[in-house]
């Protein structure tokens, strides 16, 4: 079974010719959170919803993503933005440092439940009270193509939902039960279904979601 280290290799490969479309709820996101206010954006790959986030006028914007070779590419794109790597399981900040932290498809990349509960943890930690996170990601499908690789990969990895790309990553995709479950510390401000394309062109449910700190 992969590992980490294996899966960073394969963003690594892929971090000069993936786009990342899902959309940015930025409006939504705005009635919660001030452009004075630090944002931490967890998994941000490129940087490209920082950048969004950058040019309608927010100030303090920090990100973190374990690809080495995806922070470059964000850095060569958008050499303003402060893009971190991260090199382990906690995030290198204080506690109570974020006023919002945004985290898009980075649970479907970090598939085991122990994996994402730590995410979710660590998220919570540097939090400020009534901080506020914006969670967005996939969903399970019920098209033919979805469901044969779900039953495929259930027996490997012991959930339904997971499956393996030909490009070496395992993804996940999500019940709205277990999500909720993972942000039950978290008052649900919003949660909107949606219909995402993902970096592969293909079609999936998916969802909005946004929470403040308890």
């Amino acid at each position: 079974m992969k590992n980490i280290k294996d899966q960073e290799k394969c963003w690594d490969e892929l971090a000069e010719e993936k786009e990342f479309p899902t959309p940015f709820l930025s409006e939504a996101f705005a009635k919660h959170v001030g452009k004075e206010m630090n944002v931490l954006d967890v998994g941000c790959g490129y940087g490209r919803t920082l950048n969004e986030l950058h040019n309608n006028g927010f100030a303090n914007l920090t990100g973190v993503d374990f690809s080495e070779k995806m922070v470059k590419r964000g850095l060569q794109l958008y050499p303003y933005l402060k893009l971190i790597k991260n090199n382990g399981e906690k995030l290198p900040f204080h506690d109570n440092e974020f006023d919002a932290v945004i985290l898009i498809g980075v649970l479907t990349s970090n598939f085991r439940t122990k994996e994402q509960e730590n995410i979710i943890k660590e998220i919570s930690r540097v939090l400020k009270s009534n901080g506020i996170l914006y969670l967005s990601d996939f969903l399970l499908n019920n098209d033919t193509r979805n469901l044969e690789r779900y039953t495929k990969y259930e027996d490997k990895y012991g959930i339904y939902g997971v499956f393996e790309l030909p490009e070496g990553l395992i993804l996940r995709h999500h019940t709205i039960e277990h999500i909720l479950k993972l942000t039950n510390d978290y008052e649900k401000l919003l949660f909107e279904k949606t219909v995402f394309r993902t970096m592969n062109g293909n079609i999936s449910n998916g969802f909005y979601y946004i929470g403040k700190k308890k």
